[in-house]
């Protein structure tokens, strides 16, 4: 019998911290055609997406910096950094 052959695992950056990570580990921030910021939590959602390491550091740096603004182009309000905080507090709990 042959080996089973491995999975390659997809790795995406960091918009924060430049390190690449499995895509597990992050959360995506998408920009929708219509220029809508929103928390992408399937990874599939249709626009420009950013990569950041789930955790609450990386979190406060982005906002703090706006990084999220100069990566996607547009105005990212404050909700949409808070609404980070929250869906990560939610996954821990799980």
């Amino acid at each position: 019998m042959e080996p089973l052959k491995k999975r390659k695992v997809p790795l995406r950056k960091c918009v924060v911290t430049n390190e690449m990570k499995p895509k597990q580990e992050l959360v995506r921030i998408v920009r929708s055609p219509e220029g809508d910021v929103s928390v992408d939590l399937t990874g599939k959602k249709n626009g420009r997406g950013a990569y950041l390491t789930n955790d609450k550091e990386c979190f406060l740096l982005a906002k703090k910096k706006d990084i999220l603004s100069k990566h996607l182009q547009v105005q990212v309000s404050s909700e949409v950094y808070d609404e980070l905080e929250l869906s990560r507090e939610r996954g821990n709990k799980k």
